[in-house]
């Protein structure tokens, strides 16, 4: 699943292609997405100006001229491709997975400008678009979703409350969107093990200064991968066609087998799995503590 820093990267290619552009057209060829798509859907778009696009979290936010949402989440394999009218058998990828062949049977949904076209690409159907009408729907929608990593009110406050009397594990925790929205398992691997903390250490055994390190390594980290693009998976494609490079950077994540990077450590990383998820753990620097 697309993270923060690359769900950024489609929200900066989207901003780049249309952005002040207006939609005149909207083709749904499969409502059956996570949630499946209004009757309305193509109306509420269809005519529109779009004046803006921002991102929360993994969300993806078009902002309409008339003053109303459509929100995008782009699941496990969601992907957006922009096509140009007069060079059709070229398009750039705006997706966390980039194929170099575009199969026509995922495609569920596409959208019509003067010059371009976009068109939502999703295998397993995990991703899903919503309308929100207006500013008190958009601020509601919101409500159960955690501050992101990134903001200011992610802070040792915030975080010293939430995990008061927690049992869960650290890893879960970061994972868990209601608390802090946005890291998924790359990252969360790569901050716990900036901060030399073992993923299976109880939330409630944390200190202060562990708290802190979380919250330092989270931001550094999260801006570091959107600076390169993002993380390259299957042939990832930013902005300008090219592929993220922050996977050249991971300190833990998918590095089975080999050496600790740390000068003053002899350990080996070994990968293991918490809640069915990957999780990648130097045996020495970070499990040699106690949980």
């Amino acid at each position: 699943m697309p993270e923060l820093p690359e769900v950024e990267i489609v929200r900066q290619s989207l901003l780049k292609n249309i952005k002040g552009k207006k939609i005149n057209k909207v083709l749904v060829r499969n409502r059956n997405l996570r949630f499946k798509l209004k009757p309305y859907f193509e109306d509420k778009l269809k005519n529109q100006f779009i004046s803006n696009i921002q991102r929360f979290s993994k969300y993806i936010i078009i902002m309409l001229q008339n003053k109303s949402f459509c929100v995008i989440h782009l699941g496990m394999s969601g992907t957006i491709h922009v096509i140009k009218r007069k060079k059709k058998s070229l398009f750039t990828n705006t997706s966390f997975y980039h194929s170099p062949i575009l199969p026509k049977k995922h495609n569920h949904i596409e959208f019509f400008f003067n010059d371009i076209k976009l068109i939502y690409n999703d295998p397993r159907r995990f991703g899903y678009f919503k309308i929100l009408n207006n500013k008190y729907e958009f601020d509601n929608y919101f409500t159960r979703i955690g501050p992101e990593a990134l903001d200011k009110r992610f802070n040792l406050i915030y975080l010293e409350n939430k995990v008061k009397n927690k049992k869960k594990n650290i890893k879960n925790l970061l994972l868990d969107q209601k608390i802090v929205s946005g890291i998924g398992n790359i990252y969360a691997n790569e901050i716990l093990y900036k901060s030399q903390i073992s993923p299976y250490k109880s939330v409630k055994k944390l200190t202060s200064l562990e708290l802190v390190k979380i919250i330092k390594f989270s931001r550094i980290i999260l801006k570091s991968a959107i600076k390169f693009g993002g993380s390259s998976i299957r042939d990832f494609k930013g902005v300008s066609g090219g592929g993220g490079s922050f996977q050249t950077k991971f300190t833990v994540y998918n590095r089975e087998n080999k050496k600790c990077i740390k000068s003053n450590c002899k350990g080996i990383i070994q990968k293991r799995y918490i809640s069915n998820r990957s999780t990648f753990i130097c045996n020495f620097c970070q499990i040699k503590k106690k949980h």
